[in-house]
């Protein structure tokens, strides 16, 4: 009998398959290797389900995701914003996805937080709202005051949250080792890393206590700031599977009405909103990656209130200064230049063409030929670059592709705010200045010191690596080793060739050895046995013989 963890994995695989074939996404289940959970009907005629029902593939893919649960809904929602990975069409339904669930029944919130703090809910809190605030699918937040009357937020991971995501990464990453072998667009695009990235994403999630480090440390970022309201964390009541946050309350920043009401400068407040998510990306490299509408609140003064800190992005300052090099770069519209912040940006598993790169840029921006750049829409322009780095297999980092995603969300809701604004408008002005920044005499008097160091240490280790290296062409042990590229796939198909040639010689020399034996090897009495033979001999080179057919077939290769 097995385990009841196998069980669940087993079923859980059936689960995954048998979603994809109902939503007609059977052509997956081969890539993904489930075809042996698939169901004995699909494996033998191939058909998905509900052919009748006709949406769109991309709106099949998210219906796909939906149905399979927390994991899947949140990778769905970390592809929406990688326009390197995927088309637009496919990003705009990803986009829909909603993570939302059924409540968590009052009495089990009870018992959890009992459970988390070591004493009942009415000890450690005054009053607490038994209807939640929010429900999703990690947790769900509750109203409450402490017991000195401070308003708060109670954040309740659910019971099941931990052990159903494990289970579905654990997954995940064998449907990605499998798609890797199966299709070379997978491996070129290392989904494997990708599955890795975004396992450590949602683990960061489940983790409240790595939450409430996320909310400090961007406290401390703005903490001489009057623009920006971060809630104060509780640390008394908070654990890994409970927060505790100062409650903030306000307007939500897309309800235009009321901040018309309220008497608010929108304009003022889309300029605001711009430039404190810039300056927590080229300042602090330490960012909100969340920015939806639902997670603003606009205080009574015109002060941003920001929630939600479970997805954070965080950036170098090496690639702080890469960024700020290709804003430069669109903005004098230096193509070389361009193409080289792109490529130091981007990662690919194989060599780009940098002409190629360099002729689909320029044509990108002969379309914006005549018109200053702060003029272009910047959600525009990075869908452009997005689509462009991604027929190159220019896979961002996921850290570019949260801030890329970030950039975008952000740019909505100002224009929702202030129809006038253009995101590019302000970003260009910023990075102008940061580049000044970057070349003032303080900044190159300091990485020319670090420079120095590292120059100090290669003039001492310099004669002693080349004393080595002559030590050993004297001896004559000293290795060269080439790796070719580019002929991997070359290699593949010339195995799979002579793979059918050897296949193919064998049933040969089989019907040969049959015919021969059968007609020169006649023993008395062995009548019988003979025909018994043959018989065999026939059915063992037909099943090789149709294997063989049925592989050049399946290869759409003679």
């Amino acid at each position: 009998m097995l385990p009841s963890n196998m069980r669940s994995y087993l079923g859980r695989y059936r689960q995954i398959a048998t979603v994809l074939i109902g939503h007609g996404l059977g052509d997956l289940i081969g890539i993904l290797g489930l075809q042996r959970f698939a169901s004995l009907h699909w494996r033998l005629l191939g058909r998905s389900g509900r052919a009748e029902e006709r949406p769109t593939r991309p709106e099949r893919v998210r219906m796909a995701l939906e149905e399979l649960g927390v994991t899947f809904i949140k990778l769905g929602q970390v592809l929406s914003s990688r326009g390197d990975l995927l088309p637009q069409e496919y990003q705009a339904e990803l986009v829909k996805l909603q993570d939302a669930a059924p409540p968590i029944p009052v009495e089990i919130v009870r018992e959890l937080v009992a459970a988390e703090l070591g004493q009942p809910i009415e000890e450690v809190f005054f009053t607490f709202d038994p209807t939640p605030l929010a429900a999703a699918s990690i947790g769900q937040a509750h109203a409450a005051t402490l017991r000195d009357g401070t308003e708060v937020v109670i954040k309740v991971r659910r019971p099941d949250a931990v052990d159903q995501v494990e289970t579905d990464l654990r997954i995940l990453h064998s449907l990605a080792n499998a798609a890797s072998r199966r299709w070379d667009l997978a491996s070129q695009y290392d989904v494997v890393g990708l599955t890795h990235e975004f396992s450590q994403t949602l683990r960061s999630e489940l983790d409240y206590l790595r939450e409430a480090r996320n909310i400090e440390r961007i406290a401390a970022n703005f903490a001489d700031s009057p623009d920006l309201h971060i809630p104060k964390v509780f640390w008394q009541t908070t654990t890994s599977s409970l927060l505790t946050l100062e409650r903030i309350r306000g307007i939500k920043i897309n309800d235009l009405e009321a901040l018309n009401q309220a008497g608010i400068d929108r304009s003022a407040l889309a300029q605001r909103l711009s430039e404190t998510v810039l300056k927590m990306v080229f300042e602090d490299g330490f960012f909100h990656a969340d920015p939806h509408p639902g997670n603003f609140f606009v205080e009574p003064a015109g002060k941003l209130g920001l929630i939600d800190f479970g997805m954070v992005g965080v950036i170098d300052r090496r690639t702080q200064e890469q960024l700020i090099d290709l804003f430069v770069a669109v903005t004098r519209q230096d193509m070389d230049q361009l193409v080289d912040a792109l490529m130091d940006l981007g990662v690919t598993s194989q060599r780009v063409n940098s002409d190629l790169l360099r002729a689909d840029i320029s044509r990108l921006f002969y379309q914006y030929y005549d018109r200053p750049m702060e003029e272009i829409g910047l959600t525009a322009l990075l869908n452009e670059v997005l689509s462009i780095a991604r027929r190159h297999y220019l896979r961002l980092p996921s850290n570019l592709a949260l801030l890329i995603k970030t950039l975008m969300m952000v740019e909505g809701i100002a224009k929702q705010l202030d129809p006038a604004l253009n995101q590019t408008a302000v970003i260009i002005p910023y990075a102008r200045h940061l580049m000044r920044q970057r070349l003032s005499p303080r900044r190159v008097a300091r990485r020319l010191g670090e420079s120095s160091l590292d120059l100090a240490w290669l003039s001492i280790e310099l004669p002693r690596r080349l004393r080595r290296l002559i030590s050993e062409v004297e001896r004559g042990q000293l290795e060269v080793r080439i790796r070719p590229s580019g002929f991997d796939e070359i290699i593949r198909r010339l195995d799979r060739l002579a793979n059918r040639i050897v296949l193919g010689i064998i049933v040969a020399a089989m019907i040969i050895g049959l015919a021969i034996l059968l007609a020169t090897y006649n023993p008395l009495g062995w009548a019988g046995l003979q025909a018994i033979m043959f018989f065999i001999g026939v059915i063992s080179t037909a099943v090789i013989g149709a294997y063989l057919a049925w592989r050049v077939f399946r290869s759409g290769r003679g």
